[in-house]
């Protein structure tokens, strides 16, 4: 369901009142439009597949893969033989997690319609399964479900885009960008979908 446009823009206005180089920046580039996934097995699918991809790599590979099966079936994804995974474009490692996450939700031992209400205790039930980090989890908790004060601070556009942002000499790490992100609390959602909105709309310093 993800953020809606009125979430965005009130967040983002809370967050731009205290802090002048985002209202600086919001003014520049305006408000984003809303990131929304529906939520279940496709989504989390999708984000596996986008894992250290370009947007256009992962979309290209999503769409043969949409081509191959019907996307939120995990039993029509263990159906098929690693040959016509590879050939949509999946690496051997993604196609072991994508069957990981099929078994995952088909035996129920990830009930993603009904993950922890904690963000912490539902990015640690989908990092159970094999090959869904935090960026995965986080990735979809923002785009799936909405949550509010999500923050991937692992993306590497994330951490540019704060670069840029805040004119820092060097693009932050994780854990940098997870303490600057601090300041954004509860709009750190909000804040993500815009840093992804601002690199896009921005040259490198």
């Amino acid at each position: 369901m993800g953020l809606s446009a009125e979430h965005l823009e009130s967040s983002l206005r809370a967050v731009a009142g205290d802090d002048p180089v985002v209202r600086v920046a919001l003014e520049a580039v305006g408000t984003p439009a809303p990131r929304i996934a529906a939520r279940g097995y496709a989504a989390l699918l999708r984000a596996l597949v986008a894992q250290q991809l370009s947007v256009k790599a992962a979309a290209a590979i999503h769409g043969r893969l949409a081509a191959l099966i019907p996307l939120d079936d995990p039993q029509a994804l263990l159906a098929q033989d690693d040959d016509s995974l590879r050939g949509c474009g999946l690496s051997r490692p993604k196609i072991a997690y994508a069957r990981a996450l099929a078994e995952a939700v088909a035996t129920g031992q990830l009930a993603l319609d009904a993950l922890p209400a904690d963000d912490e205790a539902a990015v640690a039930a989908i990092g159970a399964v094999k090959g869904f980090g935090r960026w995965s989890a986080e990735v979809y908790l923002l785009f799936a479900e909405g949550r509010a004060d999500i923050l991937p601070a692992g993306d590497l556009a994330l951490q540019e885009a704060t670069r840029r942002l805040l004119r820092l000499e060097a693009r932050p790490s994780e854990k940098a960008l997870r303490d600057i992100g601090a300041r954004w609390r509860p709009h750190r959602g909000a804040m993500a979908i815009f840093l992804w909105h601002y690199y896009a709309n921005t040259a490198p310093l």
